[in-house]
């Protein structure tokens, strides 16, 4: 009985060593990027600027006023009077429609800043966890290549004992054995690192373990067509920058309905002393913006207004011309890393691995020797580590260029 639950207890425990994280696509770790707090903060602004919009239309207070009128210092009960009086001034209504067009328009530019943003964060995302899949993949090669070694120190060690092979070999292939355990640390080290870059982006718990997808598809983005209008379309940037251009109109008809009048009404009602009859007050009153000393302000602003449209009209075709630029020469990179990432599983690893097997024939049939064995083995690895090198490098082109494509 007792060793039934031994078994028992045994199985329980290695079926709970390997229980597996959960895995997270690349599509499914995008999806809880765009939660990201930093996100979610231009939401809140542009409700505030929203918010601050709705009462763009207010008037200004009313004011009220109560006091002695024209009375005399030398106390006199048939002089002056006792008066109420009410003010109040009317905006334009013009220019409260073109106020609160003003504030409206600043949430489309908030918005448009998150779209940059999130753009960024999904880029990063991106490159982290194609990073996390290239050291996934070293992780996995390093573990062929720890096979290959325990097995031919094995067979060394068995012609060891009929004096058929020599010692200084057996120590050159444990050293080659534990050398891999240090590059094995180092991946796992990076494996972490990204771990909590990717789970920060994701606003979780920095250490939580989740598995990626390896999965990986390259795409042929060297043979796309620059097309500046549909990069107009899709760039955050340059959406920033004709919101912005928009804000700015918004701004300048803002600043010409300065040049309509405001409007007044003020009304009093004296209560008179000494039995004389009581008196009121009801007077109209209009603001004359146009005058010249009262209009240099808003035709200076407006001319300020056009400068900045200029400025943001020049910025914009700058991006698009820098835009234009850096996507050529990552097609040109993507091409080149193509072209090596070929030869190396074309030609260079191929030819290595028959060099390899070459040698390893030689050895069985005894005429070749263990530290030709170690060399093959070794230059395959290192082959094989740098074509993924390759790989991420191809990789890491291929998220710049959809960042500045913003293709998410």
């Amino acid at each position: 009985m007792k060793t039934k639950l031994k078994i028992i207890l045994t199985m329980l425990i290695c079926s709970a060593g390997v229980v597996k994280a959960q895995t997270l696509p690349l599509d499914s770790v995008l999806a809880k990027v765009a939660a990201n707090p930093s996100l979610q903060a231009y939401d809140a602004k542009a409700k505030a600027q929203n918010a601050y919009a709705d009462g763009a239309k207010n008037l200004d207070a009313p004011k009220l006023s109560a006091g002695q009128y024209q009375v005399p210092y030398q106390l006199s009960p048939n002089g002056g009077s006792f008066m109420i009086q009410g003010e109040q001034m009317f905006t334009n209504p013009a220019k409260l429609r073109a106020k609160e067009d003003y504030l409206k328009g600043q949430s489309k530019v908030t918005s448009a800043d998150k779209d940059y943003l999130k753009n960024q964060l999904f880029a990063q995302a991106k490159q982290y966890y194609y990073e996390r899949v290239v050291l996934e993949k070293k992780l996995a090669l390093l573990q062929q290549t720890q096979s290959l070694l325990e097995y031919m120190l094995k067979d060394a060690n068995i012609r060891l004992t009929y004096n058929k092979e020599k010692l200084p070999n057996i120590y050159k292939a444990k050293a080659e054995l534990y050398e891999l355990d240090n590059t094995r640390e180092e991946l796992r080290d990076g494996i972490s690192q990204r771990n909590i870059l990717l789970n920060t982006l994701m606003n979780r718990d920095k250490t939580a373990p989740f598995a990626v997808d390896t999965t990986i598809t390259l795409k042929d983005y060297e043979a796309a067509i620059t097309d500046t209008t549909a990069l107009a379309n899709s760039r955050s940037d340059i959406k920033g920058i004709n919101r912005n251009i928009d804000l700015q109109q918004l701004n300048a008809q803002m600043e010409y309905s300065k040049r309509k009048p405001d409007f007044g009404i003020q009304a009093a009602h004296m209560f008179s002393y000494g039995g004389y009859p009581n008196q009121y007050i009801l007077m109209a009153s209009i603001t004359i913006p146009i005058a010249p000393w009262s209009s240099k302000e808003y035709k200076a602003n407006l001319k300020g207004v056009r400068f900045e449209t200029e400025e943001l009209q020049q910025k914009k075709l700058d991006i698009l011309n820098q835009t234009a630029g850096q996507l050529a020469g990552l097609k040109a990179g993507m091409g080149s890393k193509k072209k090596q990432l070929d030869n190396y599983q074309q030609n260079i690893i191929p030819a290595l691995q028959n060099g390899y097997k070459t040698a390893l024939q030689a050895y069985d049939q005894n005429t070749g020797d263990l530290p030709s064995v170690l060399n093959g083995i070794k230059d395959l690895q290192m082959a094989r580590m740098t074509a993924l090198d390759r790989l991420q490098e191809l990789l890491t082109l291929q998220v710049a260029y959809e960042k500045e494509i913003e293709k998410y």
